[in-house]
């Protein structure tokens, strides 16, 4: 990438995107395409093939999705299948037509059988059934995977895919109905030191393992990628540990300065038991993450709660 090629960030608003872009700035480009769905409906396959022939991206980073938790992932399923396929159809189709120099479509860990070995190699992708919760998000994704791989194989287009593990930073989603497990808890917690509540209830037992992500890491894995990697494998982005959901609340209970009892409400479903990705392809590549856990959530509370 030049510093002037044009660049389009698809989701540019996200958690995911707007980690994208804020990278691509510090880096020096400055010819960055940004269009907010209000702005853009990529759910509109006439609206993005209108932007496409009038914009001509150089380079694309694929990052918009409809995304949720749990009880989102549950509740709306048919939102979630459509509206992603719809998105990334649209985009990576006309990604192809208008002869993009190269694409970089972004999935999610989500995407891997319920009961993969762990920690998640890229070759578990296909090999077992999915979480029932969100099925639907994970066959969007993975049908985007396939379809950069199709679209490498039949027209020779330099499209890759990336699998971010779970993510935080700013510009997350903090609604308690729709968001994931870290966001959600830094808000309950704040929430009941604000109002001296002597507990916090967490949905399930706490005992699932989960592995976190920077947003910043995250897209400077991107960046790194889009400049340096160009087989049809896709890449898990993750940090190769995980921690309990437990050993996540007492964290963030520390760091709130919430001092109550956390109470697990074991009528709630824990979702996959574990989830960590193997990021030996990535390390081999030549990156790995940064940004450590305890002070990369205490910052992003700061951020958003504190200032």
């Amino acid at each position: 990438m030049e510093k002037n090629s044009k660049i389009y960030i698809a989701g540019h608003n996200g958690m995911v995107g707007s980690a994208i872009r804020r990278k691509l700035e510090q880096e020096g480009f400055y010819n960055l395409l940004l269009r907010s769905s209000k702005e853009l409906d990529l759910r509109n396959q006439e609206a993005v093939a209108g932007f496409f022939a009038a914009e001509k991206p150089d380079y694309v980073f694929l990052a918009a999705a409809k995304v949720g938790g749990i009880v989102a992932n549950n509740t709306y399923r048919a939102d979630f299948l459509y509206e992603n396929l719809m998105i990334q159809s649209n985009v990576i189709h006309q990604a192809y037509l208008n002869k993009v120099t190269k694409l970089m479509f972004l999935g999610s860990s989500c995407i891997y059988p319920k009961l993969a070995p762990q920690p998640l190699k890229e070759e578990y992708l296909l090999t077992g059934l999915l979480e029932p919760t969100n099925e639907p998000y994970a066959i969007a994704k993975i049908a985007g995977i396939k379809m950069c791989e199709a679209y490498r194989d039949q027209y020779g287009c330099n499209f890759i895919s990336v699998m971010p593990t779970n993510l935080y930073g700013p510009n997350d989603n903090y609604d308690l109905n729709t968001s994931h497990v870290l966001p959600a808890m830094l808000r309950k917690f704040h929430e009941a030191k604000q109002k001296g509540e002597a507990a916090v209830s967490l949905w399930g037992t706490g005992a699932p393992r989960r592995e976190f992500l920077h947003a910043d890491d995250m897209a400077a894995a991107c960046y790194f990628l889009m400049q340096t990697y160009n087989e049809r494998e896709f890449v898990n982005i993750g940090v190769g540990e995980d921690i309990s959901i437990k050993e996540l609340a007492e964290m963030i209970r520390t760091i709130t300065g919430f001092t109550g009892r956390i109470e697990w409400d074991s009528s709630k479903p824990d979702g996959t038991p574990r989830k960590l990705m193997d990021v030996s392809r990535l390390k081999a590549a030549g990156w790995q993450a940064s940004i450590e856990l305890r002070a990369g959530i205490a910052g992003v509370y700061r951020e958003r709660f504190l200032s």
